[in-house]
């Protein structure tokens, strides 16, 4: 008999820890190679993990409700092949005692450049290392942070909850380096609590559910991460309404699902995204990343009302036929929970309907770290001054409103909006003779 780790999987771009939901098995039940044996959330979607051998399940090493980096043990299998083929059962390490949130006092050793390098035996995964590298706090701020995770374990929520609340919050940090080592204590006060909402007699306290507090989360980082701008065109879809309402029953006959107006929108941004490629960038520390594919997010609402956005990769290279049944299978799915990881990551551009809840214009937040965000509005019949080989007239138009939010730290407000121009027209310029 062999035993076997389990390793948390890497379930998308960027993803680097899961919390366990609940397991599936429990130990000592007997298990087949790709069965399900838990379930893990990340901040994009919850999965099943199945499992990469088949044996009995000896030991569980992550709890309901642990949050796990992306390779780390979650299990021990016990096989039938032989133990020294196999990695043998995880040892067990000390953990560090809980920093406390008065005062800590920690090493602190100047280093090559000049900075203070602390030694900690407090463990920090890469995610809140690399967001404390990013907002600027130093190794013996972050001692003081308190952890909510296993054995004081800092998580991501809680460097962002103490992001929240640092501004209030009074620190004392060297100011200097010292020549040689010495001890630096670092006293930080309690953070002044959040404005209490007011309560009154039969007033409802709903809880919200996981996924509204990661987007409520998602939503405060990119406000805080990126400058937003927002510009404005309306556009004339006149052509795209009469050449939709002239193909729609011919394509759900042939292709078994509804044609909308959403993938004739992506396909104009994609157009567009090819016409101004540096809207297709992500920003890294001070470097900026240009983005070889064009892959579009499309905002879908669920029956709770909380939103999700499952990406078409490469939206450039499909066809008008080929992007609708994609928006038909993803937003099914999606409504279904039935979207695989991988099909919520990697987006480099998102959408957002805002008109198919009829709303005639919005003004979307970034996906980070995508630098822009497109909010569609709804299509209204207007009068319009319109040019005939007769002169100007007025006619009954179908119009819309695009909403183009952008990050200003890369994108000026000449490309921001030239690219919600472009999409524009090419909606306006739609070949009303094409084929689908």
């Amino acid at each position: 008999m062999a035993l076997v780790e389990l390793l948390m999987p890497k379930m998308g771009e960027s993803i680097m820890e899961a919390t366990v939901l609940t397991w599936l098995k429990s130990e000592g039940d007997t298990i087949e190679q790709d069965e399900s044996v838990l379930e893990v959330a990340t901040d994009k979607v919850d999965t099943e993990v199945p499992s990469t051998h088949a044996g009995v399940l000896k030991e569980i090493l992550a709890k309901d409700g642990e949050v796990v980096e992306v390779g780390k043990p979650i299990a021990v299998i016990a096989t039938d092949g032989e133990d020294n083929a196999t990695s043998s059962t995880p040892k067990q390490e000390a953990k560090a005692e809980p920093a406390k949130v008065e005062a800590v006092t920690v090493e602190a050793t100047p280093s090559s450049n000049g900075s203070f390098a602390i030694e900690s035996d407090r463990f920090y995964s890469p995610l809140v290392k690399n967001i404390a590298k990013k907002e600027g706090i130093p190794m013996a701020e972050l001692e003081t942070v308190p952890g909510t995770g296993k054995e004081g374990r800092v998580t991501k929520n809680d460097i962002l909850n103490y992001l929240d609340s640092r501004g209030s919050q009074e620190a004392s940090t060297p100011t200097s380096a010292p020549t040689q080592s010495t001890s630096q204590a670092v006293t930080v006060s309690k953070s002044a609590p959040l404005v209490p909402a007011s309560i009154d007699a039969g007033d409802e306290i709903i809880e919200m559910d996981r996924m509204r507090k990661m987007i409520a989360e998602r939503m405060v980082d990119s406000k805080r991460i990126s400058p937003h701008v927002t510009s404005f065109v309306e556009a004339d879809v006149t052509n795209i309404v009469f050449w939709r309402n002239r193909n729609k029953n011919e394509f759900k006959q042939r292709e078994g699902g509804n044609l909308t107006f959403t993938p004739i929108f992506i396909e104009a941004v994609a157009k567009a995204i090819k016409d101004y490629p540096m809207i297709n960038i992500q920003v890294d520390g001070d470097k900026i990343i240009k983005k070889k594919d064009i892959n579009i997010g499309m905002a879908v609402a669920l029956p709770s009302g909380n939103l999700i956005v499952p990406v078409i990769k490469n939206a450039d290279q499909l066809n008008l036929t080929g992007l609708a049944n994609k928006v038909n299978d993803l937003a099914i799915r999606a409504r279904d929970n039935k979207l695989s990881p991988d099909e919520l990551s990697g987006g480099t551009f998102t959408i957002s309907n805002v008109g198919s809840f009829g709303n005639v214009m919005g003004t979307p937040i970034i996906m980070q770290p995508q630098v822009g965000i497109l909010a569609l509005g709804a299509i209204v019949k207007k009068p319009a001054v319109i040019e005939t080989p007769q002169g100007d007239a007025i006619a009954i138009r179908h119009k819309m409103f695009l909403s183009h939010s952008y990050d200003h730290r890369v994108v000026d407000g000449s490309l921001g909006g030239m690219v919600v121009r472009r999409v524009a027209d090419h909606l306006e310029r739609f070949e009303m003779n094409r084929e689908i």
